[in-house]
């Protein structure tokens, strides 16, 4: 009979809060991980238990600055120097993955360049969660397991108790579609798409929404919401054609700029996010949901080569 490794969990430094939970969930005990700082900022992640011959899981989302990202890759080292049997990247938001391609001559593709720093720093594996753009996974050259945040946002929709027949769902821009028609599938209502013109990242040029929101209840689907400006706007525009409510589920809080003004000024009745990134603050209009369960679900699939498919049951 194969003896099955001992599962331990490490935290990033900016995403204790989080990993905190899973490893509650998962049922065991936060791993003891040491950040050790030198006078001009440099630092260096240290592990105070032997992780040899163990299946190490280590927790960091990368958003800004890009220490969370080093910390990560350092930790990644320090595990394969010290004869980890199986290490996975744990990143709940993946940043640099809107840098997905080449949208304009001599640009880097960020997201590439992270993908090949984790398999080099010594992930055997990557757990992340809603992509930028999907098709990231196929920068890898080590398993990635895409988590579906669905399965966290729907349950939450339902409980509202509104009317199938007045929900319909909003995809923020084109792009954006196809995971909207996945919740407009799931609850059975139709969709919308607010189609934008953008001038430069971050400034949007104009907006066009194509369909009928006239006496619905409005929900738009994005997997990230930076400085919340073009949320504010298309909440702005559904509003004014006439939808009786318009909340916002985006995966990952970034929130930067001044987003949490912006959130505040709208008319979105609520923002529903997950906790991926720490809040800067409270809100009255963001809510936040906790991803730690379904993390901790799919590290136990993968230790026990459980299906990580099954975790995305809609019907749930």
């Amino acid at each position: 009979m194969a003896v099955k490794n001992e599962v331990k969990i490490f935290s990033g430094t900016k995403s204790r809060y989080l990993t905190e939970e899973i490893a509650k969930s998962y049922g065991i005990p936060l791993g003891d991980c040491t950040i050790s700082y030198f006078s001009d900022g440099e630092f260096q992640p240290s592990f105070n238990e032997s992780v040899r011959g163990c299946d190490v899981f280590l927790v960091q989302s990368t958003f800004a600055n890009t220490d969370n990202l080093m910390e990560l890759l350092l930790m990644l080292d320090a595990a394969k120097r010290a004869s980890a049997h199986y290490i996975t990247a744990v990143i709940p938001y993946f940043g640099m993955a809107r840098q997905d391609r080449k949208d304009k001559p001599r640009v880097s593709i960020g997201s590439k360049v992270v993908a090949d720093m984790l398999t080099v720093a010594g992930a055997s594996r990557v757990i992340t969660m809603d992509l930028h753009a999907p098709q990231i996974q196929g920068f890898f050259e080590v398993p990635v397991d895409h988590l579906d945040p669905a399965v966290i946002f729907l349950p939450y929709m339902r409980s509202l108790q509104m009317s199938k027949d007045n929900i319909i769902i909003a995809s923020p821009d084109m792009g954006s579609s196809a995971r909207a028609r996945t919740y407009a599938k799931a609850l059975g209502c139709d969709m919308v798409i607010v189609d934008k013109e953008r001038r430069r990242a971050n400034e949007i040029a104009s907006m066009t929404l194509i369909g009928d929101v006239t006496g619905k209840d409005v929900f738009m689907v994005d997997d990230i919401i930076d400085t919340g400006n073009t949320l504010a706007k298309a909440a702005q525009l559904l509003k004014d054609r006439g939808a009786i409510s318009v909340r916002a589920m985006c995966t990952h809080p970034v929130l930067s700029g001044k987003a949490y003004e912006n959130i505040e000024n709208s008319v979105l009745d609520e923002l529903v996010v997950c906790n991926t990134i720490p809040l800067a603050r409270t809100d009255s209009k963001i809510k936040v949901l906790s991803v730690a369960q379904l993390f901790a679900d799919a590290i136990r699939n993968i230790t026990e080569h459980g299906s990580i498919s099954s975790l995305f049951d809609m019907n749930k």
